[in-house]
């Protein structure tokens, strides 16, 4: 190409690189990751027990209040801050889970004449090793016949119901016999109310795991005799003739 004198004319061509595609995939990838990473918290809350799963719930509500508590909702590691009430925090939420348990057999109590006659004889309450129901006996022998560790059919029901509300949980039981301080003669002298009272505790035992309860779950059977007395200002009163079914906590 050239112009009127003749004079040649050069027309570079400047060839520029492509423009990078700009940060748009960088967006995308963190929207995936992120997204990963939800579902696979959702995956292990679904995974854990509910008393995690109640934690997690409460964080959700609640993350200042809740990390005032010094609770961990990750099972088996301590927190930082404040190990005392991270454990006064899961106490709580087993108390709360055994207390629903207790409330459900006094209803079911109430609603079925069957245990009519009995759902005046039983308190429950909680102590050290966990909650404690005490069932107890009456001036007509409700549970046991009279003298013996026989357990009558009406309450052999009772404890097997017990016993199957009992295995939803991972909580060990420990069944304990109470008498009053009547000494017990009938058998002679060989046999005593350590004897009565221990024997009273396995049939209640046994009674408890003929349902879904399995006997690993029993920890201990205890016979007290008149040494624990319900009424102290009457040894000889009839409520102090008790089983005592305690729900052990799990920590």
């Amino acid at each position: 190409m050239a112009d009127e004198n003749g004079t040649p004319i050069i027309v570079k061509k400047i060839k520029k690189a492509g423009g990078h595609h700009g940060g748009a995939w960088k967006v995308a990838y963190a929207d995936f990751v992120t997204a990963m990473m939800a579902l696979f918290i959702v995956l292990w809350v679904l995974s854990q027990d509910d008393a995690t799963k109640e934690a997690v719930s409460r964080y959700f509500k609640d993350p200042i209040g809740f990390s005032a508590l010094g609770k961990n909702v990750f099972p088996g590691v301590a927190h930082i801050n404040d190990p005392e009430g991270t454990a006064d925090a899961e106490r709580e939420l087993e108390k709360d889970k055994l207390k629903n348990m207790g409330d459900k057999i006094l209803a079911e109590m109430s609603n079925n004449p069957e245990f009519k006659e009995m759902k005046d004889q039983i308190e429950i309450e909680f102590v050290d090793e966990g909650m404690r129901i005490e069932i107890i006996d009456s001036a007509e022998d409700i549970f046991f016949e009279i003298g013996t560790a026989t357990l009558k059919p009406s309450a052999q029901v009772l404890l097997r119901k017990m016993g199957d509300q009992f295995a939803i949980l991972p909580n060990n039981i420990i069944v304990e016999g109470h008498t009053d301080a009547r000494p017990f003669l009938s058998k002679g002298t060989a046999y005593s109310n350590f004897a009565l009272s221990s024997d009273r505790a396995n049939s209640a035992r046994q009674a408890l795991v003929s349902g879904q309860l399995m006997e690993a779950h029993i920890e201990e059977v205890r016979g007290y005799a008149d040494r624990k007395l319900r009424d102290k200002t009457d040894p000889y009163s009839v409520v102090n003739r008790r089983i005592s079914i305690i729900v052990k906590y799990s920590k």
